[in-house]
């Protein structure tokens, strides 16, 4: 078994910053590609951020320069960094993972999501 747990969701004024995290654990290989996708009310789940074992990062034009996402390796940990959030980063952020449980085993993984309220 696998599980992501997210933290780092909260109430932020237009403008400011939160950072996310998401920590993967149980029986766990290695981690191919770890992302943070969201979904806004009443709109499909989209992607924010992906970042690639190697450390090749994609993002979402909406969050291009505002938005940065790392990984901690050794911990399976990644992070998105979000700055200058905007009312239309509202949204439940879910982390994902690619990982593998054996050499040859595979799994798409998924947080439960953390909300972000971006509000004055």
């Amino acid at each position: 078994q696998v599980q992501l747990v997210e933290s780092g969701g909260g109430l932020v004024q237009p403008g400011g910053s939160l950072r996310l995290s998401c920590a993967a654990s149980g029986i766990i290989f290695s981690v191919k590609t770890m992302a943070w996708y969201r979904q806004a009310p009443g709109k499909e789940r989209e992607l924010v951020a992906r970042i690639v074992r190697d450390g090749t990062t994609n993002y979402a034009d909406s969050v291009k320069g505002r938005f940065t996402i790392s990984r901690d390796y050794a911990k399976n940990t990644v992070y998105l960094q979000t700055n200058s959030l905007k009312p239309e980063d509202t949204a439940v952020y879910y982390c994902n993972a690619f990982i593998f449980t054996t050499a040859s085993s595979a799994m798409d993984a998924w947080g439960k999501g953390t909300l972000v309220t971006v509000s004055s």
